[in-house]
This record gives structure tokens, C-alpha cells and sequence, in this order.
């Protein structure tokens, strides 16, 4: 079954923090973005790991599985735009389909183990990009297709309140209190 596209503006939680997953993006030390990135692969490869992975609770609600997909690929998106960031003046973003790519790629039917796989080395490979990020660069700019503009600093944490929130999406309450603890 399909899923009704997400076509919500999440920028919101640059602002206020999220009711659903009790992250505080404003308030996330840059210090710490690469670490808390890093994290997510562990974090993933034990839910990855979970007998019924792959299946849906509910015919509305993405699995373990996809969301691990997702997951990974945006972890691979945002390394991408982060070089962009960090070395074009004001960049552009195109515009990503998260709902499209997870039908075109198959994420039902991907295989945990490679996923897992990675999941590890995209959050990994991000997690030291931003761990890299120092003086200046932390206030370079970028914007998606529709108007939302972005710091290195802003995007990095509407990042990791996606990656957070996630966790809570799968049931992984503790390891999203765990990283919103970091800080």
C-alpha cells in the first residue's frame, strides 16, 4: 500500500520545539552535530537487526525497514549538500522526492543487512563532514526549491530533529532521548 505523501514544511522546528519526538533543534551545540550523526548508525543497525523489520504495523505507517532506507539516503542527500554548502556561495538545493524514491527504490523489499550496511557508513562519512565544519563555514547558506534557506549550523540541526524524530517513529524513544541528550 502506498502512503499519503508528507508534504508538511518541518522548518517549523528551527523554532519551537517538536511536541511528537521532544526535540530542541535551536538548542543543539554545533560541537556535537557530528557526533550525534555518527550515532545513528549503531542506533540503526539494531533496529535493523529486529526479527519483523520489515513489516508494517499498520498499512499507513512506514516499516523499520523503510525507514531505514530513508534514513540512509538522507543521510547520502545532506553529505551531498553539505559539500555543496561548504564550497558554492548561497546554494541551491534541487528538489528531493522523499515518497517517490522510497516507491521507485523499492524500500519494502530492500535487504536489511546491506541497509544496514550503508546506513553505517553514510552516517558515519556526514557524521566527521560536520564534525569538520569550524569557524565561518558554520554560517554559509543554502536553500530548497521552495524558499526555505538554511545556515551549515540549521541545516545540520533540521537534520538531526529528522533523524531524531525518526527513531520515535520507529518506537526508539530511549535513543532519541539519548541523542536530544547530548547536548
Amino acid at each position: 500500500m502506498e502512503l499519503e505523501p508528507d508534504e508538511k514544511d518541518w522548518t517549523w522546528v528551527l523554532s519551537r520545539p517538536c511536541e511528537a519526538c521532544g526535540f530542541v533543534a535551536s538548542r543543539f551545540p554545533k560541537e556535537q552535530l557530528g557526533a550525534a550523526i555518527a550515532s545513528m548508525g549503531p542506533r540503526w543497525k539494531a533496529l535493523l537487526r529486529l526479527a519483523d523489520a520489515s513489516k508494517r504495523e499498520t498499512p499507513e505507517r512506514w516499516s523499520v525497514l523503510e525507514y531505514g532506507c530513508h534514513i540512509r539516503d538522507v543521510l547520502v542527500l545532506y553529505d551531498e549538500r553539505l559539500s555543496i554548502m561548504l564550497t558554492v556561495e548561497n546554494a541551491a538545493f534541487q528538489n528531493w522526492d522523499q515518497d517517490a524514491t522510497a516507491v521507485e527504490a523499492r524500500y519494502d523489499l530492500q535487504d536489511p543487512a546491506v541497509v544496514t550496511r550503508e546506513l553505517g557508513v553514510a552516517a558515519t562519512n556526514l557524521g566527521q563532514h560536520f564534525g569538520e565544519v569550524s569557524g565561518g563555514a558554520w554560517e554559509r547558506t543554502g536553500h530548497r526549491s521552495d524558499g526555505a534557506v538554511f545556515t551549515t549550523l540549521t541545516f545540520g540541526q533540521y537534520l538531526l530533529h529528522d533523524l531524531v524524530h525518526h527513531l520515535v517513529d520507529v518506537g526508539d524513544v530511549e535513543g532519541a532521548r539519548s541523542v536530544t541528550e547530548m547536548d
